[in-house]
């Protein structure tokens, strides 16, 4: 690969080879025979069937012996059948946590071949250099296929200060690169729909740039249930939402025009649930992974597992295949280059040896193969990733155990204190009355209170907000856990029994990079390292995989408090989804964010921008 397969010149000059290449003027490189192969634009399959493949290309489809032309090489595969490389509607690959040239080794040999990156988690981070980040894999020689969305998330809310994009910089974006294919996830529905918020008029000059270059607005309708509000956000413009949990708001923004991209966390009973209800045209629907860190996909699997829920849900296979290929790309207006085994596509293949359980037996990628079985076959070329890469954190000094301390007002034995409840989406926080010592207010362990604190990570201030949250952090002395993954601004988050530990784990942290840091009773006892943005590592999934292992493990050890909540993946145990406890879009409403001239305290009321003291 080379920059210029990024140009519109480069397709062109490829296209006109792959037309002589069809009528037999010019040799294919690889003629590839196979027993089945799924046409996703039918979902019917062709029987014996040639391939005629060209510089990554398909070149020619058609019956067995009806090419015409001559191939260096001639491969059969009898007894597999053939569909194409799997897509990713939306993922952020950040949420691997392996950059780029080795999530092509974590998950090509589940056949995801191509992703439509969401990527206002890198942009939180780096903005300017979005793309650069996105392309250097594929310029040096990747055979996953990356089409980034730039991220509308950035910041989060208008609360939230940092790196900022707006419609300058989307128009710049889309006009840079070919295989930018839209704007990410429009998460800020307050913004959206109130002409009053503060990032109105940012959002919708993204927006509007996004359409000016024909692209696709991506949503994020988490939340959005009733039918006023699903109306008014089809009535936006945005096209899509993967937020859905019920089969009963799947099929209501289905009928309001919306694109529902399906995660796996309730997908089988989405699909049943719009089974039920009768759905015969599923050309709107798609499945999408969102998130899933490398450990989940040592699990259970990548867009594969997506597949064979699906299918376990009732779905034929070819529509479940479908779902992966043919709709996601005609939804992100790919379908000259993904979603079909068709002349003029990227030569993508998944050969599985069983359709019914979706087993794979390799996977085809750019015209060679790539996996076999389990295994990655092909070569991860190294990317020298600079230092805008890699020095991700600034905080600007070594944090000390008053950097966590939340003074008291003079005189006071108690304080009144606002307390956050992860996952318990309320109009108001809790209050509690703190106790007071040495001029500080003090946790309350009998009561489930613990201090949660975030770092501003860009300014290298040291800036800090704290306050307690409840039913969230370590019982043990002396312990904390702190992360540079915090959707979706990824400041530091920190959460700790002692001041001390808190410091010791953000200082930890600070030193290596990014990751995720865990003191138990003084010490430092786990360590995963996220040297890239804070957000990934680059390194093989199962180095990574490793380290999360022996944080778990550590994790084990440490007694963890705990109070249900709404949410229902919020569990007991190793608080790992605290990094997502920090979301700023709806349905959040009261959220803790960097300390800004707004918000002293960080408090703040996400959707009318309210700020509060933390003690009072």
């Amino acid at each position: 690969m080379s920059d210029a397969e990024l140009s519109p010149q480069y397709e062109a000059d490829l296209r006109r080879d792959l037309i002589e290449v069809a009528l037999g003027k010019r040799a294919a490189d690889t003629l590839l025979q196979l027993d089945r192969l799924l046409d996703t634009g039918t979902a019917l399959w062709r029987e014996d069937v040639d391939i005629a493949m060209y510089r990554g290309r398909v070149a020619y489809v058609g019956p067995r012996g009806s090419y015409i032309g001559k191939a260096n090489e001639v491969v059969a595969r009898p007894g597999l059948s053939a569909v194409p490389g799997l897509g990713e509607v939306h993922k952020h690959i950040e949420s691997s946590h392996v950059t780029p040239e080795y999530e092509a080794r974590l998950v090509l040999p589940h056949g995801n071949t191509w992703t439509c990156e969401a990527s206002h988690e890198f942009s939180n981070v780096v903005p300017e250099k979005t793309l650069d980040f996105w392309e250097a894999a594929r310029k040096a020689g990747s055979p996953l296929k990356i089409f980034p969305l730039p991220g509308s998330a950035v910041p989060p809310t208008a609360w939230e200060h940092g790196a900022h994009l707006d419609g300058v910089n989307q128009s710049q974006f889309l006009s840079q690169s070919p295989w930018v294919v839209g704007l990410d996830e429009v998460m800020d529905w307050p913004a959206v729909k109130g002409r009053d918020n503060p990032a109105h008029d940012r959002l919708w000059s993204m927006i509007i740039a996004t359409w000016t270059a024909r692209a696709v607005v991506e949503g994020h309708a988490a939340g959005i249930r009733d039918l006023p509000n699903i109306n008014g956000f089809a009535a936006s413009g945005i096209a899509s939402d993967h937020e859905a949990w019920t089969a009963e708001e799947a099929f209501d923004k289905l009928q309001s025009g919306l694109f529902v991209e399906i995660r796996i966390h309730t997908g089988e009973e989405i699909i049943k649930g719009l089974l039920d209800r009768g759905l015969k045209d599923w050309s709107q629907v798609a499945l999408a992974t969102d998130d899933r860190p490398a450990s989940e996909v040592f699990a259970t699997g990548a867009t594969d597992q997506n597949v064979r829920m699906a299918i376990n849900a009732g779905l034929p296979p070819e529509i479940a295949v479908q779902l992966v290929t043919i709709n996601p790309a005609r939804h992100m207006r790919l379908t000259p280059w993904v979603g079909s085994v068709s002349p003029g596509r990227f030569a993508d293949l998944v050969l599985l040896s069983d359709l019914e359980t979706f087993e794979i037996d390799q996977v085809w990628a750019d015209g060679r193969q790539v996996s076999q079985g389990p295994d990655y076959i092909a070569d991860v070329p190294h990317v020298a990733w600079p230092d805008w890469a890699t020095r991700s954190i600034h905080i600007g000094r070594d944090l000390t155990a008053d950097d966590f301390a939340i003074k008291a007002a003079p005189g006071r034995e108690t304080m009144q204190a606002a307390v956050l409840r992860p996952f318990h989406w309320a109009d108001d926080f809790l209050t509690f009355e703190m106790p007071v010592r040495n001029g500080a207010v003090q946790r309350d362990t009998d009561r489930n209170l613990t201090k949660f604190a975030i770092i501003d990570r860009y300014s290298g201030q040291a800036s800090v907000s704290r306050m307690f949250w409840l039913g969230c952090g370590p019982r043990d002395v002396n312990t904390a856990l702190c992360c540079s993954m915090a959707h979706d601004k990824h400041n530091v988050w920190c959460v700790g029994s002692s001041d001390e530990a808190m410091a010791l784990a953000v200082n930890t942290l600070a030193a290596m990079g990014g990751g995720w840091v865990l003191v138990h009773k003084g010490e430092v006892v786990a360590k995963v390292r996220y040297e890239v943005a804070g957000l990934m590592t680059a390194r093989p999934a199962e180095q990574l995989d490793a380290e999360m292992q022996a944080l778990y493990a550590a994790g084990e050890k440490v007694d963890w408090m705990f109070e249900p909540s709404f949410h229902p993946r919020w569990a007991p145990g190793f608080p790992e989804r605290l990094a997502f406890a920090t979301l700023t879009c709806s349905p959040w409403r009261w959220n803790l964010v960097a300390p800004s001239l707004h918000a002293p305290d960080g408090l703040v009321q996400v959707q009318t921008g309210e700020a509060h003291p933390v003690v009072w």
